[in-house]
């Protein structure tokens, strides 16, 4: 057998320490307890890295960078994250059943022995860097780092679960909802999501657990699992933040959450809902410190908007935009009012709740507990001369008559619906009782939406599309290739980063109004309007497939009412 090289006479070979600098860190040695490595490096002999990869060579392990470690590697069970920072390793992966892992001291015997025992099995070490390991554990195990570190505090101090019930137990409620550790998981919840471009978080209650998960565009994501000790106590945090009363927990409540995150005010609407184990808490994002959105940005194709930009250019009139919960309508309406906002221009919407401050308009808050609803908002506004009107969502019969009274009489109305498509948004205020000679008379147009995940740049590749998928899409038979996102770091494996949107602009043109005092079924007004060139959802989201924006599947998914028409362009 091959005596060890001494790490000394290794570093000497490659020529990257002198025998002097040798000599003087052993003496330096006499004097500590480290390794001569570290001695080495401590007296700024040699590099850090430079020592590593000596010391690889020393032991026959292979040196690993950061950069160079498997990607995807949080997927396996892994020790505790407090264990993986004392010792300074970190799980790499299997490879035929046998553990890799990566270690800034493989001679730690009783590191490498729990490593064995917890894994159950032979382990295959690699050498690294403390700051490599670091950023690994940090990056592949950051969502639950600080969270598990956290819960274990909890933990020691004995913050448990308790039988609501009684004054007693609302105090003791409170007392666990002040409790620094509970304080600080919330804050990292909150935290945790602003940072992922969350826009809501869903904190659920089930038999055997908390779940949290949060809204990632569009999409809801699993981000932790809290014990279930631990629910009346961060529930009640955030009742307590939203100021909410903690004592009542059988009736649905609604609150509000300011905060300032990374420098940037955010507001949180948050609702309670008791469920069969216990409250559930959803909590919507609504960051005041982000930029509006310019109808350029939003994913018009040239076409529409040019003619949306012509609508709502007219001082008149009725503009709706429709599209399920989600489906980014608020933005579009900031985004239309941005455009027209102008000194000569009196503009005033009326919210539920306000998700951006606007320079220059004047904007009301809902408040149905003191009797500031649409309706007795809109009734006030239009006593205060506005040019312009946006009313957050049209909900009743009464809303929809004072805003389209409003339209009639020389005010341009913006508003919303939740309707499936743009001529369904007709067949909705008929069915709320509006006259149809009303509507045929106020409506200039509706806009309808959807929000499709953008293919992420960083794993973007081509793919031959799937015939079934375009059976489906009705587009026919194609020769080009498609877009997928293959899976990566940056848009945490999905293949997805950021939303845009497909829109269809249904014009009330002369034909289209006398569809509508006719009451013309919403499908005959559907085929007249594209007739008349009003470019489906469908088709729309099929030229962002071609143009390598988003993918079949995403259109499938936010267009699965549509009708199957050819959407081939």
């Amino acid at each position: 057998m091959n005596k060890q090289r001494l790490l000394g006479e290794i570093l000497l070979g490659r020529g990257l320490v002198s025998e002097s600098q040798i000599e003087i860190a052993l003496k330096e040695q006499q004097n500590t307890s480290r390794r001569i490595g570290e001695t080495l490096v401590g007296l700024g002999f040699v590099s850090a890295e430079d020592m590593l990869s000596a010391l690889g060579s020393q032991l026959g392990l292979k040196y690993l960078r950061f950069p160079e470690f498997p990607r995807g590697i949080s997927g396996d069970s892994h020790p505790t994250v407090k264990f993986m920072k004392q010792y300074r390793v970190v799980p790499l992966g299997r490879d035929n059943g046998i553990l890799k892992v990566a270690m800034a001291d493989p001679l730690d015997s009783y590191a490498r022995e729990s490593l064995r025992l917890f894994f159950g099995g032979d382990i295959k070490v690699f050498l690294s860097s403390d700051k490599d390991i670091a950023e690994a554990v940090e990056q592949y195990f950051g969502s639950s780092t600080q969270m598990t570190s956290i819960m274990e505090g909890m933990r020691d101090e004995g913050i448990g679960a308790m039988d609501a019930g009684g004054d007693e137990d609302v105090h003791h409620l409170r007392d666990m909802a002040l409790e620094a550790p509970v304080v600080k998981l919330v804050n990292m919840i909150i935290t945790r999501a602003i940072e992922d471009r969350a826009s809501d978080i869903h904190i659920e209650a089930f038999e055997n657990k908390v779940r949290v998960r949060y809204r990632v565009d569009g999409v809801l994501v699993d981000a932790e699992s809290l014990p279930k000790r631990l629910q009346p106590a961060v529930i009640s945090r955030i009742k307590i933040m939203s100021k909410l009363n903690i004592a009542e927990r059988r009736l649905p409540q609604d609150g509000r959450i300011k905060l300032r995150v990374s420098g940037r005010e955010t507001d949180l609407r948050v609702s309670t809902l008791p469920t069969l184990y216990g409250e559930s808490v959803v909590m919507r994002i609504l960051d005041r410190g982000s930029t509006l959105i310019s109808l350029e940005d939003i994913g018009f194709n040239e076409n529409t908007i040019e003619q949306y930009k012509r609508l709502i250019a007219i001082p008149y009139g009725m503009i709706l935009v429709t599209g399920p919960t989600g489906s980014g309508k608020t933005t579009t309406l900031y985004a239309s009012l941005s455009r027209i906002n102008s000194s000569d221009r009196k503009i005033i919407t009326i919210e539920d709740p306000v998700e951006y401050e606007i320079e220059g308009i004047n904007q009301l808050q809902v408040k149905p507990k003191i009797g500031l609803t649409f309706a007795n908002g809109l009734r006030h506004i239009v006593r205060q001369d506005p040019d312009v009107i946006m009313v957050g969502e049209i909900r009743d019969k009464e809303t929809a008559e004072i805003a389209i009274h409003s339209a009639l009489t020389g005010h341009l109305v913006f508003s919303t619906l939740h309707t499936n498509d743009a001529p369904g948004a007709v067949t909705r205020l008929l069915d709320m009782g509006v006259e149809s000679f009303l509507v045929s008379s106020a409506l200039s147009g509706v806009l309808a939406q959807r929000l499709v995940r953008v293919i992420c740049p960083n794993c973007k590749h081509p793919v031959s599309p799937e015939p079934e998928l375009l059976q489906k899409m009705g587009a026919g038979n194609v020769d080009f290739t498609v877009f997928h996102g293959e899976g990566c770091e940056e848009c945490r494996h999905t293949g997805y980063m950021g939303r845009t949107g497909i829109f269809e602009l249904m014009m009330a043109d002369d034909k289209i109004s006398r569809m509508i005092l006719d009451k013309t079924s919403a499908d005959s007004i559907r085929q007249s309007a594209m007739a008349r060139g009003m470019m489906p959802l469908r088709a729309c989201g099929w030229q962002k497939v071609r143009a390598g924006v988003t993918t079949i599947e995403e259109v499938l998914r936010v267009t699965q009412g549509e009708i199957g028409e050819d959407v081939q362009l």
